[in-house]
């Protein structure tokens, strides 16, 4: 089980190279075109290699091809780094592997890892997998995400199927559309980085079926990778937050990510992180108390 690898490359290739006017190519024109974007001779052009070769390439055979062949066309496709790292990715995947693809082991958390989200009390913090599952949280990573782990209180729990097949979702995100795309484009990535991984293929299968806005925005071939920045939350107690967040590989595990919410104090954001740390303690005094009845 896998991604159609040369499906990928191909629907990958042609969006990017649609995406490219010849005025931005630097291409003089004239006349009509009947194609979107640039042609393939031109695109081979750019890249320095044959058309018979592109056309080889589009048509999802990456295998042998060089990292200086890919450089170039992504040069050529002024694909973005991100997009640059994918390319590269489906062109490793499409290069010998293992006839069956093994099933992958459940992360390993070490302790030293948990000792640092528990310590890290002023910031939502948790730590991922690349298919999504938070395997470990802090009292404000719960906190923060608290219709999500309402819902399944056990971890782990996966944010893709949060994001796409939960009703809360929506509400809890003020853009969710935006945060949705983004969110398609990250495990895009993830399947590039990861094509045998048995269960993040099953992931997107599963998302596939059950969400028409994960197939549609999965069709369009974008690429996203969340190392930094901005996320609006609109949370049922404390209500609007737009917080800064990092994606912090974890040493040793390129499979692990520590994810960090933060706002500057003094700014409404950071006064509602602070109603979210009190918000969290009575809260969890709350549980406690009902726990403790006979």
């Amino acid at each position: 089980m896998g991604l159609d690898n040369r499906g990928e490359v191909r629907a990958f290739l042609t969006s990017r190279r649609a995406k490219i006017s010849p005025g931005q190519a630097g291409i003089p024109t004239g006349g009509s075109r009947r194609v979107a974007g640039l042609r393939r001779g031109e695109v081979a052009a750019l890249a320095g290699v044959s058309v018979e070769y592109y056309t080889r390439l589009e048509r999802g055979n990456l295998a042998g091809a060089s990292d200086s062949v890919l450089d170039a066309l992504a040069r050529a496709l002024q694909l973005d780094d991100t997009e640059t790292t994918y390319l590269h990715n489906l062109a490793r995947a499409a290069g010998p592997g293992p006839a069956r693809a093994r099933r992958q082991s459940a992360a390993q958390i070490r302790p030293t890892v948990r000792r640092l989200l528990d310590s890290m009390t002023g910031i939502p913090a948790f730590l991922r997998t690349h298919r999504f599952d938070i395997l470990a949280a802090n009292a404000l990573g719960r906190a923060l995400y608290a219709p999500m782990f309402a819902a399944h209180p056990n971890l782990p729990v996966n944010t893709m199927r949060f994001t796409f097949l939960d009703p809360h979702a929506q509400a809890f995100y003020p853009e969710w559309a935006k945060t949705a795309r983004a969110a398609v484009g990250s495990l895009r990535t993830a399947a590039a980085a990861h094509p045998r991984d048995e269960q993040l293929m099953r992931l997107i299968g599963e998302l596939s079926m059950r969400s028409d806005a994960f197939r549609t925005w999965w069709a369009a071939q974008d690429v996203f990778v969340h190392r930094h920045g901005r996320k609006r939350f609109r949370h049922p107690a404390i209500g609007e937050l737009d917080l800064a967040y990092e994606g912090l590989e974890v040493p040793g595990d390129e499979t692990l990510t520590i994810v960090t919410y933060s706002a500057e104090p003094g700014t409404p954001s950071g006064d509602g992180l602070a109603l979210l740390a009190s918000w969290a303690a009575t809260h969890a005094d709350a549980h406690a108390g009902t726990s403790g009845q006979t």
